[in-house]
Order: C-alpha cells, then sequence, then structure tokens
C-alpha cells in the first residue's frame, strides 16, 4: 500500500478542476491552477537535486505560495518542515540543524531572518515573492517557466510527511514527526466529522498555515472535500468580519484570541455572514464567549481539542452528537481517549469516569515520535499511550473535559486550583474582556492566585477595579481559588498558534 498527503490536493482538482479552492485579495485560483503549478514548484526542486525523503523547510506567511511549496514538496515526496514566520533568525536556524534540512524556502517578507539562518547553517535558499534580481533562486519565478510533474511520488504510510516544531513552552522547540499515515487519516476523518465540510463550503482561512490547526484543519481538510478557502494574510477582527460577509463565508475556524477580536467587530457592525457552523480549538473558550458568538452569528459553535503530536485533532463537539458547552467533546473515529494517573511517570495506570488526570491518546493520530529525541518520545509514548500533559475528565458519556495543562495546576495552600476554572467564572464579569490566571511563588501558601485582565472598552482598569473583581470573585469561588491579586494588560503575550503564553506573564508579574 501507497499513499501521499499530495492526494488531498490531487484529487480534488482531479474532481473540481474548475472550482476556486483558494481566494486571496480577490485573486480566485482554482484547483487546476493550484495543482498544476505545485507540480511546476516540484519539478524546480527536483531539477536542483531534491527528491523523496529530502526536508524542506518552508518559511512563509498566509499568501498562495505556502500551499504551492507545501503541496510541491509533498508531491516531490518530499517532507515539509514549517517554520512559524514570527521566528528570529536563531530560531530558525534550530529548525534547519535539527531537522537537516536540504533546502529552505523563504518569502521575501521574512528574508531578512531567513538569509540569516541559511547562511549560518549553511542550508541551501530559495526564495518566492522577491522582486530584485540575483541571490537565491527565486523558486516562483522558474516555477513559471518550468513543466509540472506528471504525477505526485507515492510514499509508504509510515514515511514522514511533515515534521512541525512545537512551541517550546520548556526548553528547545521539538520536532513531531508526522507520517502520511497519521496526516491522510486524520484529515479523512475529520472532513466527515467533526467538520462536516462540504464543496460548497466557504472557509475564512485566518490561522497561520505554518501551524496544525490552519494547516491540517483548515488547509488540508477544505482541500480534501473540494471547498474553498479564503485566505487572510493576517488576522484582524474587522477585516475578517468584512472578508466573510463578502465572500459568504459558511464555516470559520479559529482560537478565542480570534473569536474575541471578531465580536468586538461584531458590536460596531451589523452586518453577518452566512455562517452554518464555527469551530474553537487551540486554547480553552470560555463558555461564556461561547455563548456571546452562538447569539451574535446565528450559528453552533463546536468546541475541540487537540495537539501537534496527534496530527491533530483528538476529540471535538460535532454536529451528529449533542453539543455539551464546556467540554471538548467526544474523541474522533479510531481514537481512544483515557484519563491516567497524572503523577505515576513510566507507565499508565487509567482512572474511571469522572476523575481528573493526565488525558492519554492512542490512535492513528498518534505522532512517530519527536525528530532526534528518542528519550523525549519514550517520556510521552508509553504503554502505546500517548501523554499529553493536559488534566482532564471524562463522563460517563465519554465526553472529555480540558481541566488544565498539568504544568500550569497551581498549588495554593494545598489544595488544588485549575485555572481555567477561575477563567470560566472571571470572563463572565462584565468590564473583563479576556483574562489568564497564574500561580505566583508566596511565603506562606506556596502559591498564590494572579489574574491578568484586559478590560472591555470604556472600561477604566485601575486599583478600584482591581479589588471589586477580586470582591466579586470571591462570593463566587471557594476561598483558596479566588485570585487575590488582579493586574491589567493592554495585550496578552501570544504563541504562533494564538495561545496566551503565561510563562511570559509570570516574568512580567516581577516574580
Amino acid at each position: 500500500m501507497t499513499v501521499s498527503l499530495a492526494t488531498v490536493l490531487a484529487e480534488s482538482a482531479h474532481r473540481r478542476p474548475d472550482h476556486a479552492a483558494l481566494v486571496l485579495d480577490g485573486r480566485r485560483i482554482t484547483y487546476h491552477e493550484l495543482w498544476r503549478d505545485a507540480r511546476r514548484y516540484a519539478a524546480v526542486l527536483r531539477g536542483h537535486g531534491l527528491g523523496p525523503g529530502a526536508r524542506i523547510a518552508l518559511l512563509l506567511p498566509n499568501t498562495a505560495h505556502f500551499p504551492l511549496a507545501y503541496f510541491g514538496v509533498l508531491a516531490l515526496g518530499a517532507v515539509a518542515v514549517p517554520v512559524n514566520p514570527l521566528l528570529r533568525a536563531e530560531e530558525i536556524a534550530h529548525v534547519l540543524r535539527d531537522s537537516a534540512a536540504a533546502a529552505l524556502i523563504c518569502a521575501a517578507t521574512e528574508l531578512g531572518e531567513g538569509a540569516e539562518a541559511a547562511d549560518a547553517t549553511g542550508t541551501p535558499l530559495f526564495t518566492v515573492a522577491v522582486e530584485r534580481e540575483g541571490g537565491a533562486p527565486r523558486l516562483d519565478v522558474l516555477a513559471g517557466r518550468a513543466e509540472p510533474i506528471a504525477a505526485e511520488v507515492q510514499r509508504e504510510p509510515g514515511d514522514l510527511a511533515v515534521v512541525l516544531y512545537t512551541s517550546g513552552t520548556t526548553g528547545r522547540p521539538k520536532g513531531a514527526m508526522l507520517t502520511h499515515r497519521n496526516l491522510v487519516t486524520n484529515v479523512a476523518t475529520t472532513m466527515l466529522s467533526p467538520f462536516a465540510f462540504q464543496a460548497r463550503d466557504v472557509l475564512l482561512g485566518c490561522l497561520p498555515l505554518s501551524h496544525t490547526f490552519g494547516q491540517i484543519c483548515g488547509m488540508s481538510t477544505c482541500f480534501r472535500a473540494g471547498a474553498t478557502l479564503v485566505l487572510m494574510p493576517r488576522f484582524d477582527g474587522p477585516r475578517a468580519l468584512d472578508l466573510m460577509v463578502r465572500e459568504r463565508c459558511t464555516l470559520m475556524m479559529g482560537v478565542p484570541t480570534m473569536y474575541l477580536a471578531l465580536l468586538a467587530a461584531a458590536r460596531s457592525d451589523p452586518r453577518r455572514p452566512p455562517l452554518d457552523r464555527v469551530f474553537s480549538g487551540g486554547a480553552a473558550l470560555p463558555v461564556a464567549v461561547l455563548e456571546e458568538i452562538r447569539a451574535t452569528f446565528g450559528c453552533p459553535v463546536y468546541e475541540g481539542y487537540g495537539l501537534t503530536e496527534t496530527s491533530p485533532v483528538v476529540a471535538y463537539n460535532q454536529p451528529a452528537w449533542p453539543t455539551r458547552p464546556g467540554t471538548v467533546g467526544r474523541p474522533i473515529r479510531g481514537v481512544d481517549v483515557a484519563i491516567a494517573r497524572a503523577e505515576v511517570e513510566g507507565r499508565i495506570e487509567l482512572l474511571p469516569a469522572g476523575e481528573v488526570g493526565e488525558v492519554v491518546i492512542r490512535g492513528h493520530n498518534v505522532m512517530a515520535g519527536y525528530l532526534n529525541r528518542p528519550e523525549a518520545t519514550a517520556e510521552v509514548i508509553v504503554d502505546g499511550w500517548f501523554r499529553s500533559g493536559d488534566l482532564g475528565r471524562l463522563d460517563a458519556d465519554g465526553y472529555l473535559s480540558i481541566v488544565d495543562r498539568k504544568k500550569d495546576l497551581i498549588l495554593r495552600g494545598g489544595y488544588n486550583v485549575y485555572p481555567r476554572e477561575v477563567e470560566e467564572v472571571l470572563t463572565r464579569h462584565p468590564a473583563i474582556a479576556q483574562v489568564a490566571v497564574v500561580g505566583l511563588p508566596h511565603e506562606r501558601h506556596g502559591q498564590e492566585v494572579c489574574a491578568f485582565v484586559l478590560v472591555r472598552p470604556g472600561i477604566r482598569a485601575d486599583a478600584v477595579l482591581a479589588e471589586e473583581i477580586v470582591a466579586w470573585a470571591r462570593t463566587r469561588l471557594a476561598a483558596y481559588k479566588y485570585p487575590r491579586r488582579v493586574e491589567f494588560l493592554h495585550a496578552f503575550p501570544l504563541g504562533p498558534g494564538g495561545k496566551v503564553l503565561k510563562r511570559e506573564l509570570l516574568s512580567r508579574s516581577g516574580r
């Protein structure tokens, strides 16, 4: 049996050649054009000596060059190594060295950092969308004159398709090795459920394509269905709302910070797109925000859960089952989820329904391991289960609730405090737009609960409001849970997938 993730695009190009695959700045690119030009990219790379198994890094923003290069690399039988465009040269160089990248494809907007990293590591460089002549080979220009390769190179199911680097919340980022089997199966499964994609759907592509949520759940699943992806180079609430209205988007995938910005835009813009459903992931979506999205846009909101290491989808609320706000739904087909004792290492001890422990996963979606990290792989893949590092519980019907990250748990005076639970309560305060709760060192209690807050427009953030929030929380949370300290921010530090970087909040606290 052979397989290729490139068939996600190839098959839709055969079925729907004249249908719009991609919309960007008003330009429409059909499936035939996108697949033809991706194979042209592959022809140029092959002409430079690159072939099956070569790891090719992509330092590209949300433009048409990303899917062209991505599927061109896959069509060649090579391995795509997407790189977050926000990284600096030293961080990019780490990815190039660690992945043993045979080449780097870099856009003009990232050329300064990318070229510096390529020089430092001796990695051959290709550029796209660069106006000046000379320098590195211009992949897009050369592709315009190239004859496309005839068809995608087939690979074995266990061969690597993509290496995705984790955000590196602790230590250097690690490369999660995802196989063709991992990704083809996850895309085919989630296209049907939870995402229920149909060829008529129009998806707002506001998530970064370098990240697993935008790349696999968004772009790849959309292309597998033969639907249309309306791409945004950079997310902005008012622009997203306008784009969805103009392009008549039926579907959106985003992280909570995006939905908060979209709701803010909707308060001053009465227009509404014909959204049929929206999906949230990447971080916890407060139930109050879910309810506001549903009321504002008149469509169901489905929250789910996944990780880079699980290709990525693990579980989701979905149209086929009753939605339970506050949960991330049930596992997708072919994936098992259980709860294990978090404090036990080296083996898996499963817990019964209703108890809190570490979320563990097994199935077709679990990565082949961390690149060059056998010890790190052995730590997280135990007895056939992947240890997620997230704390959760399963109810009697199999719905999964994510309580928090293991490392974010606050231990105050001997009691466990789960930040997400506190955040859910605080989000309902009328002055609070967004909140993140962390534990700060404390001499007497071990840790103290601190809430970092963004206030709603027109609200004055001062000591009086901080005291009011503390008093308000005291009446709604147990004595050991409510925050004794409130700090106000103008913006949260965000990672590449839109998650709040709590480690940076800790450093900002001065503790």
